[in-house]
């Protein structure tokens, strides 16, 4: 594998199989979303959920649903689903829209606590406005 061990261990230890999937497939499932946990090693292990289900499994209307939870404050809920009939490309189309609502996630809590971005510089002599 590419990853690191540390990207895999986050989808290993947090991810729950919940319907459709069986627990012999749980290997499989956790080296496809595997992706998304460089994505996760910010967190502390214990800060983040997984769970992946599947609706009508090899049916017309097959339905992928990849839920996060990230326990901070505020707390995260993050749903990513396909509607894709091949299994894998579903896993992998919810794995890459969890990687970007993650990252979107993230920059949007990320400049409150940066000090550089917060603070507006004083206006100059030459920025005040001619009266």
């Amino acid at each position: 594998m590419s990853e690191l061990p540390e990207d895999t261990a986050v989808i290993t230890n947090r991810l729950h199989l919940a319907t459709g999937f069986l627990s012999n497939e749980r290997d499989w499932v956790v080296e496809r979303l595997s992706a998304l946990g460089a994505r996760l090693r910010s967190f502390r292990d214990d800060q983040v959920d997984l769970e992946i289900s599947v609706k009508d499994r090899r049916g017309v209307e097959q339905r992928v649903t990849l839920e996060c939870w990230i326990n901070r404050t505020p707390r995260l809920h993050l749903v990513a689903t396909s509607a894709e009939p091949d299994l894998p490309a579903a896993l992998n189309e919810v794995r890459n829209e969890l990687i970007r609502q993650v990252d979107e996630a993230k920059t949007r809590t990320e400049p409150r606590h940066n000090r550089a971005l917060r603070s507006v510089p004083a206006l100059t002599e030459h920025d005040q406005p001619q009266r």
